[in-house]
């Protein structure tokens, strides 16, 4: 089997939820040895969001394959023994506690720094390590709606969350990015960086365009649902089938072509209501209607045929279902089967594919299964195990 880039890189992760188990699966799925540290007892707080998997949480079987799970309580003598003498032999360390909980264990990445020079240790927080709202707790929705994504998102009628947790996701992936860096510049150099990543900032990156559009212009783009606020026809319309089929428009040969092909008027597409892409934005109501009604003339199969022709970008409003058998990761090969203590899944393949190059998809842990087979790994024996196990310390 092919070497994977970072065998032989080992990351411990104090870990919990969505951001921190993000950027150190993907870590993982390249080949670092990825410690995983829970709480004796119930571990992870994430392994009880939901039981839908196998009686197992949805989010923890996503982030956490092919990690091992090292029951130990950092705030006992024993535990904090164990943690160090791991954190002598890491490459990696990456922590997000609650707010200031690192700093108070001696665990920031200025105190490591002393004790492990060549540790590259990345913190994730809500809001920053420093700064005003350095100790308030951040949740997804409530970083949603602190960078304004909630504002622009939903109907004209009601604000409305992304579906999915966009903040926790972003800050593992600058997360898993930032390590990736740090590797690379103490190979190159020797020294070990620190990477600092944040739900608000990470997020705020992805805010840039509103941003600057609001800036600039003086005005926010308008909610407009799962239309686009500064691009017309650009969004969903209903077919004689009941089905939706969304349409995107990016310049003016696909509208012409749009008009033409689609629309069957080709003069439409020189009227000077719409002809540029700011008159159509401003007429957006009285265009959808045109649209809409050609659309209530058509079949969804129908619909995406004729759009096809024109070459006019197009996508039916899949249900999660849907999505789950899609054609295009059943043809590209994208699914394989990972194990878990509930049983066998389905799990998707990494995105980046490298040529050459099989990620690691080993199975999702049990709470503590890895602990005594790390513990040995550290020297201790079995009489010293059952004494860490009696003191409360794993």
């Amino acid at each position: 089997m092919t070497r994977l880039p970072l065998e032989g890189i080992t990351v411990v992760s104090l870990e919990q939820a969505v951001a921190a188990p993000f950027a150190t699966r993907q870590l993982a799925d390249l080949g670092a040895r990825v410690i995983k540290v829970e709480r004796p007892g119930p571990g992870d707080f994430a392994r009880g969001y939901d039981e839908s998997v196998h009686g197992q949480s949805s989010y923890f079987v996503w982030l956490n394959r092919s990690k091992e799970s090292l029951t130990l309580d950092i705030k006992t003598p024993g535990g904090r023994e164990v943690l160090e003498k791991l954190l002598g032999e890491a490459d990696v360390f990456v922590q997000n506690l609650a707010p200031g909980a690192a700093r108070r264990l001696g665990l920031g990445a200025q105190d490591l720094a002393g004790r492990h020079p060549s540790l590259i240790v990345c913190d994730i927080s809500g809001y920053g390590n420093t700064g005003p709202w350095s100790d308030r707790k951040a949740y997804d929705l409530l970083v949603q709606c602190e960078t304004g994504v909630v504002s622009l998102t939903g109907s004209p009628e009601e604000p409305a969350k992304v579906g999915i947790s966009i903040a926790d996701i972003a800050a593992g992936m600058y997360a898993y990015s930032g390590i990736l860096t740090a590797l690379y510049e103490r190979r190159a150099t020797g020294r070990a960086r620190a990477v600092e990543v944040s739900l608000f900032e990470a997020l705020s990156e992805w805010m840039g365009s509103p941003a600057y559009y609001t800036a600039y212009s003086g005005t926010q783009p308008a909610r407009v649902g799962a239309q686009h606020a500064t691009i017309a026809p650009y969004g969903p319309y209903e077919a004689a089938d009941g089905r939706t089929v969304l349409l995107a428009i990016q310049n003016e040969r696909e509208w012409t072509s749009f008009c033409t092909v689609f629309l069957d008027d080709a003069a439409l597409a020189t009227d000077e209501r719409f002809r540029r892409g700011s008159s159509r934005v401003a007429r957006r109501e009285e265009l959808n209607a045109i649209v809409a009604a050609r659309f209530a003339e058509l079949t969804a199969a129908d619909a995406v045929k004729l759009l096809d022709e024109a070459k006019v970008a197009n996508a039916r409003l899949n249900s999660v279902a849907e999505y789950w058998e899609h054609p295009v990761l059943a043809g590209r090969d994208r699914w394989r089967d990972v194990a878990t203590p509930g049983g066998p899944v389905r799990a998707l393949l990494p995105p980046a594919t490298i040529s050459g190059l099989s990620p690691r998809m080993d199975p999702v842990p049990a709470v503590g299964e890895h602990t005594d087979d790390v513990l040995r790994g550290l020297g201790y024996d079995d009489p010293a195990i059952s004494a860490l196990r009696a003191d409360g310390a794993v």
